[in-house]
């Protein structure tokens, strides 16, 4: 799955062509006092000014950089100011202002670099964190085209509470997309607890009824645990879509939503709600006898079965999570996310691809919020390639 910054990509300097030119802004900044210094003369000296090169140059390049712009900004403030006679001259105060000005420069680009280079290690460890928990999945996985996108409302952000995964296995192929509930570390555990759970339930237990089970008994766990750790948050909860494509029937897909909006399937004729069977989220499945069994994990042993709607092999199904449904304008208006992909749809008719939808979805919620998102936000997109469609 693709991660976007939506608010723009890291700040590597001002860049031409690939080359890295941000050092032309303090130079410049540099022969511009220089030259209005010596074309005023006497009546408006400037020549003190240049004190700030330096300071522009320790915002904009690095260390080494600030350093040579320092040691230039003295010479040319010696120079300029000894060009002019006795009488006009800015003079030694003025001179030790510079340097010492290009001193406290030099000292602030360090520390911008190394809360820079701080920065990008916390980056980096997040980035592993995020594919450790959200896997990547290789193309024409397990028989499906999918394509992904993860909008984050911090742009610091490598990972949150949204997760999904493609599982095969001998008793077909499943896909889970959902979010858990807050945000932080705390957050990111349950999402890595459940998709643990996932990877193995769908790929031993025949029926999806029982991996949706297995969903349920480990968020009861994972808050036991957490709980006894001292770390107690509250009743942390997961809203998802459990899909099962069965490779004998290739014209259904079985569904499971727990207290999530429902996938759709999107094609040429349109865009449908795929309807499948109700449950509440992971976590509350207690409330209403949802779980088979107890939650100490002891599940019944009568099959289970879930209903299977109709998918035609021109459509793809899209799940998305509260991030896009829940996506306001300035004027307060919900992103309407179905007339926008029917729009889509209008334009090209034909079947629609993955990427294509998960494009679209992206482009239009930026749009609609001015890039301002509230939460984090998941697109998901997938469909049965040709030449395992039933």
């Amino acid at each position: 799955m693709e991660r976007i910054d939506h608010r723009g990509q890291e700040r590597d300097g001002l860049r031409v062509g690939g080359c890295g030119v941000a050092w032309l802004v303090p130079l410049l900044l540099l022969i511009g006092l220089a030259g209005v210094d010596l074309t005023t003369g006497e009546r408006f000296r400037v020549v003190s000014w240049i004190v700030l090169v330096p300071s522009v140059a320790a915002a904009l390049c690095g260390v080494a950089t600030t350093v040579v712009f320092a040691l230039l900004s003295l010479a040319t403030y010696v120079a300029v100011d000894t060009a002019f006679p006795d009488p006009y001259r800015a003079g030694n105060a003025d001179f030790v202002l510079v340097a010492l000005g290009g001193a406290l420069a030099v000292v602030a680009a360090e520390l911008r670099a190394r809360r820079e280079r701080r920065e990008g290690h916390m980056r980096d460890i997040a980035e592993t964190t995020r594919r450790t928990v959200l896997r990547p999945l290789p193309a024409g996985w397990a028989g499906l085209e999918h394509a992904g996108v993860y909008l984050a409302a911090d742009t610091d952000a490598r990972v949150g509470g949204d997760f999904y995964d493609i599982q095969p296995g001998p008793h077909g192929t499943r896909v889970l997309v959902g979010d858990v509930q807050g945000k932080g570390l705390g957050a990111v555990e349950t999402a890595a607890a459940l998709l643990g759970t996932f990877r193995e339930a769908a790929y031993h237990e025949p029926d999806l009824a029982t991996v949706a089970d297995r969903l349920e008994i480990r968020m009861y766990r994972h808050r036991g645990h957490t709980a006894a750790l001292g770390r107690y948050d509250g009743e942390r909860f997961a809203t998802g879509v459990l899909l099962g494509f069965s490779e004998q029937d290739g014209d259904t897909v079985e569904v499971i939503n727990f207290g999530h909006e429902a996938p759709l399937a999107v094609g040429p004729h349109g865009v449908r709600p795929l309807p499948g069977t109700e449950r509440l989220p992971i976590g509350f499945g207690h409330l209403t006898g949802d779980l088979a069994g107890d939650v100490e994990g002891h599940l019944a042993e009568s099959p289970k079965e879930t209903p299977a709607p109709a998918l035609h092999p021109d459509e793809t199904l899209l799940v998305v999570t509260d991030g896009v449904t829940e996506a306001r304008d300035r004027r307060g208006e919900f992103y309407a996310l179905v007339r926008e992909l029917e729009r889509e749809v209008a334009r090209d008719p034909g079947r629609p691809a993955p990427d294509r939808l998960v494009r679209a979805v992206r482009d239009g919620v930026l749009r609609h919020t001015r890039g301002r998102l509230a939460d984090d936000t998941t697109v998901f997109a997938v469909r049965r390639l040709p030449e395992v469609s039933g």
